[in-house]
């Protein structure tokens, strides 16, 4: 009597599989972000643009604060810096890859579109933690009265910073998947500019009307602002804030809230967006695109 021995082709997850791809592709692409020379320069130029304004606003100072406006303007400048890289960079990334192709592309892969999505936010998170440290250390070098001595005020920096990074991010991935054209990035782009103009970024909250403050305080740009301040600056500093108070529960409980409720949405919206995409969509696109430049 034979018997026949039948070998197991061992089976892979496709969900690790696609994660795995994804975080590949999202090192690669991150490692082109930081050595390519347009991108560098960009980043240079930023960089010397936010602190060349943090250094004018250092001859003046708030009324009760141990530090002058430059250096209690510095968490702020990183603040900025996550949420445009985080929020407009995946709006950026989702609305162009849909225009030329590269989302479409994605969806002929077994997993490949969670591929993709993990890819970009990698690429997105390495490149903000990059532009947020030489921030950092660039402004520990030139404004006195700033306090990072310590590991409990590194672990601070460190949470408030990723989790600000995962719920921008998230907020952005909402966006890109209702955006479905470059055009559009404006509507985005204008009230941004808004809310970092109320969130006390340059100046206290508290020297702006009451309404405003609470305008402010439902969104998350003023609360990572603030939990930043908390990890850099005297705590004395605390004195001009709202309630003369750090208020870090509350930095975190609303942080969290936004990064769960845009979680909890973003999936949802980018595989309906993955699904509408088609070769006709694509086509349609492009010309509208070329009929915008004219081309």
């Amino acid at each position: 009597m034979s018997t026949t021995i039948q070998r197991r082709t061992p089976r892979t997850n496709a969900t690790a599989n696609a994660y795995r791809t994804g975080l590949r592709r999202g090192l690669i692409s991150a490692r082109i972000q930081l050595t390519t020379p347009a991108e560098i320069i960009g980043t240079v130029v930023t960089t010397a643009i936010m602190i060349v304004a943090l250094v004018l606003m250092s001859q003046a100072s708030f009324a009760g604060s141990p530090v002058d406006l430059g250096a209690m303007g510095l968490p702020g400048v990183i603040a900025i810096g996550v949420v445009f890289g985080s929020t407009m960079g995946i709006i950026g990334v989702l609305s162009m890859d849909r225009t030329n192709g590269t989302l479409l592309r994605s969806k002929s892969v077994p997993g490949g579109t969670t591929g993709y999505l993990v890819g970009e936010i990698t690429a997105n998170m390495l490149a903000n933690i990059v532009s947020a440290a030489v921030m950092l250390v660039v402004g520990l070098i030139l404004f006195a009265g700033l306090e990072f001595a310590s590991p409990l005020r590194w672990l601070l920096f460190v949470a408030v910073l990723v989790l600000g990074m995962i719920s921008t991010m998230s907020i952005g991935a909402v966006l890109g998947a209702l955006i479905s054209n470059p055009k559009h990035m404006p509507l985005v782009m204008l009230p941004l500019l808004v809310l970092i103009g109320i969130s006390g970024i340059f100046y206290p909250l508290v020297a702006l009307p009451g309404w405003v403050q609470g305008i402010a305080q439902a969104f998350p740009l003023y609360w990572y602002g603030l939990g930043l301040r908390a990890s850099l600056l005297p705590d004395a500093a605390s004195a001009v804030e709202i309630a003369g108070s750090w208020r870090l529960e509350w930095v975190f409980i609303v942080l969290a809230i936004w990064a769960a409720l845009a979680l909890a949405v973003a999936p949802k919206l980018l595989s309906r967006m993955a699904r509408r995409e088609s070769g006709s969509t694509l086509a349609a696109r492009r010309r509208d695109v070329q009929q915008q430049w004219g081309v």
